[in-house]
Formats: structure tokens, sequence, C-alpha cells
């Protein structure tokens, strides 16, 4: 990361930052994504207990992984003030923060998974099919978090490039998995959806390792030297990263979850409406992930200069990271609004399922503008270190606007599952609207500041 003067190098440096995340977060969706499709074309029972198994992990995964993204602004912010020694304490901690997260996650799945599958009305053998993937899936955890507290320490540092070539060697390796375990292949029993977790268990490990391994010999990152001694667990700097952390976790929690929600309540209605709502959000996800990877590069740089103290180059990265999130956004939904059948058709053969995988997808271009706004948004406040207010911003806009929105819609009125998805767009908007309006009082807050100084 170096100082940037002109709008050209800002432009420039943002894109740099930008584009390899984007390549990343493109790349570890798409673990997600083929799961999805490769269980699809096995069988729709298989697709719509991927898809349970999905609902109930992601936000437990994305919240808790916000959480261990607060290691991006703690050390930006620290090479912003060239403060470079007091990182490897940092991003050690982060790690062991990691491993007690996981252990909590596979414990409370133990005992909460069997009951929270058996109270939901689904087909039995939907049921298996989710309980079996999630298991899969939880011998992947501990190394998944651990790779996202070295993913955040390497993207901190502007080279995020490398969680892009760590990204790119995976992502083949998890599709020949994928095919050889979901359908049988080389003598081994064709496990169908649940082999879509075994296969993503041991890719997590995979990319565990890869991290490790650069980490400890390659520069930059070596001349930090994280692995060159034992560090005692500091629990000032756990508080450090809780602090951050948990609001940005609850706050991403609060928007994945909606979402998983929405299936869970799908799942009253047939196999082939819960097959073509999953459809349609994951190939939403898949589009979520450009204004998430602006609103990571966002979090980036602007934690940089707000770490050296320029409060005008953290505002000019933040608008134009949100410019960009928007424009792109408005295209790419014009481009699926027209080609709806040929996406859903990527995912299942049944004829009525693409035909409703269709219609969830023109609901689904309503809220990518919103979308856009708030992820981006989202990412400039942590740059900012400012999480508190956005988690009640969230949690109001989500949950107190968008759920009840949407159930009320689907059950008393005749819209029925497709209320739920205008319970979506209501929730995202209100927190578009909301928390740039919160962006909007920081930045004349901060800019005062620096003025009277």
């Amino acid at each position: 990361m170096e100082q940037t003067y002109t709008k050209k190098e800002k432009v420039k440096q943002l894109s740099i930052i930008l584009v390899p995340i984007l390549v990343t977060q493109l790349g570890l969706f798409a673990m997600n994504f083929f799961d999805t499709i490769m269980s699809g074309q096995y069988s729709t029972e298989d697709l719509a207990g991927v898809a349970i198994g999905s609902s109930l992990w992601m936000p437990v995964f994305t919240g808790l992984s916000g959480i261990l993204m607060s290691i991006t602004p703690i050390v930006a912010q620290l090479v912003g003030a060239k403060k470079e020694k007091e990182v490897p304490q940092s991003v050690i901690q982060g790690i062991y923060v990691s491993i007690i997260m996981a252990l909590i996650v596979v414990i409370a799945g133990y005992f909460a998974l069997s009951p929270i599958l058996n109270a939901m009305n689904i087909d039995a053998e939907v049921r298996r099919i989710a309980y079996q993937y999630l298991i899969a899936l939880s011998f992947g955890i501990l190394p998944l978090f651990i790779y996202n507290v070295l993913r955040s320490f390497i993207d901190a540092l502007g080279l995020t490039r490398i969680s892009m070539f760590i990204t790119l060697m995976s992502l083949p390796l998890n599709i020949i998995f994928n095919y050889v375990l979901i359908f049988g292949k080389l003598g081994l029993p064709a496990l169908g959806g649940v082999g879509a977790g075994v296969a993503s268990a041991i890719t997590y490990w995979l990319i565990a390792a890869i991290s490790i391994f650069i980490i400890h010999r390659n520069r930059p990152f070596k001349l930090y030297q994280l692995f060159s001694r034992i560090y005692g667990v500091s629990f000032s700097k756990w508080k450090e990263i809780l602090v951050i952390g948990i609001p940005i976790g609850f706050s991403i929690f609060f928007e994945t979850s909606i979402f998983s929600a929405v299936t869970l309540f799908m799942s009253s209605y047939s196999t082939e409406v819960v097959a073509a709502h999953q459809a349609a959000i994951n190939f939403s996800s898949f589009l979520y992930m450009i204004p998430l990877s602006i609103a990571m590069a966002l979090t980036i740089v602007v934690g940089f200069e707000v770490g050296a103290g320029r409060m005008k180059d953290a505002k000019l990265y933040s608008w134009m990271g949100v410019g960009v999130a928007v424009t792109i956004s408005a295209v790419l939904g014009l481009i699926v609004l027209f080609f709806r059948e040929p996406v859903a058709s990527i995912y299942v053969k049944d004829k009525q399922v693409i035909a409703l995988t269709a219609q969830f997808l023109f609901f689904a271009v309503l809220f990518q503008l919103s979308d856009a706004v708030q992820a981006s948004v989202q990412g400039v406040l942590r740059g900012y270190k400012d999480v508190n207010i956005t988690l009640i911003m969230t949690m109001i806009s989500y949950w107190v606007i968008g759920l009840p929105g949407g159930y009320l819609m689907a059950n008393y009125t005749d819209l029925a599952y497709f209320g739920y998805w205008l319970g979506l767009i209501a929730g995202l908007t209100a927190g578009a609207v909301t928390l740039t309006v919160r962006l909007l009082i920081l930045q004349k807050r901060r800019s005062s500041q620096v003025s009277k100084v």
C-alpha cells in the first residue's frame, strides 16, 4: 500500500486491490456454486438437501468469519500508522480466536443440528442429505476459520493477488473432488449432495495449508515472522479483535441469516419451490460477490488512509467505491432480467423448476442496487472502525422490516412465497438508506475534527 495523490492514482490502487479480491471471492463462492449445481444434476432432492444445509451453515459461517474480518482494519491501520511491529501479535491472536470459535461451532452443531432439522417440515430424504452434508462440512471448519484470519492479514497489506492465487489453485481441485464424490467416480460410492460437503472440507484444509506455507516462505509476509515464535494468549488483543469484530460479524449475520430464514420458511412449500428458490438465491449470491469484494477493498484503502490521518483521501475512496458498486450491479441486473431462463437452466433440468427459478430471479434483480449500496457502505464504515451503529441499523432493517414484512406478505396476501422476496427487497433498501446516512454523518464529523486540529 502506498499513499496516493490524484484521482487517477486512487483508481489504480483501488483496482489493484479490488480485482484479486473479486477473483478470490468468486472463486470461494464458486465452491458453493458448484456444490449446488452439481448436486442439482444428481437429483432435485440432493439440491434441496444442500439448499437446507447451506441455509443453516452460511449465516453461521459468514457471521463468525465477519468477526475475524476485524483483522483487516486492525492491520491496515497499523501499517498506515507505521506500527508494523504490532502486526504479528494481532494476527496470531486472531488465529487463537478462530480456533476457539471453530470448536464452539462444532460442539454447538453436535447438540443442535438434529433438533433443528427434525423441527422442519421437509421430506425425510432431504433431511438426511442436509444432515450428512453439514456433518461432512464440519471437518473443514477449523482450517477455514484459520484461513480467514491469514487472508485478512494478506489482504490488509494490499497484496490481494496472493489470496487470488491461493483460491485459483484450490478451485479446480474442489470441482474434481465434487465430481468424484457426488457422482461416484474412481471406484468410490456416489454420495450425492453429501459428497459436496466432503469435497469442501478437503479443500478448506488445502487452502489453509497453502496460506501458511506462503506466509512462512515468501516476502513481504516472512518479514513479519508470524510463525517464528510462540505467542502467549493476550486477552487485551482478543478484546480489540472482538470489540471490532463482533459488530461486523453480527451485521453480516443479520443480512445473510434473513436469506437463510426465508429458505427455511420456504421448506413448507414443495421440493420444487425450495429447489427453485435456492437456485435463484445462489445466483443472486454470485452477483453479490461484486459489491462484497468492493466493500472488502474499501475497508483496506479507507483503513489505510484513516490510520494515516488522511480523511479527505478516505472520503474520496469511499464514494468512488460506492459508485463503482452501484454501476456494475445495475448493468448486471439488466443482463439477468433478459436472460433469466438460461440462467435457471444452469441449475436444474426440471422445466417446472426452471420456470419458478426464472420468476424468483425477477425479484432478485430488484434488490441488486440496494444490495450494492449497503454492502459497499458497510465496507467503508469498517475501514473507519465504525461498527456499532451499523450493527443496530442492519438488525432493524433486516429483522424488523425485511423478514416480518416478507412473512406477512407471504402468509396474508396472494403473493405466497414471492412475498418473502419482496420482504428481502424492503429490508435491503432500508439498510442501504440508513447506512448511507450514517456514513455521511461520520465523514462530516471526522472532517470537522481534522479541521479543528
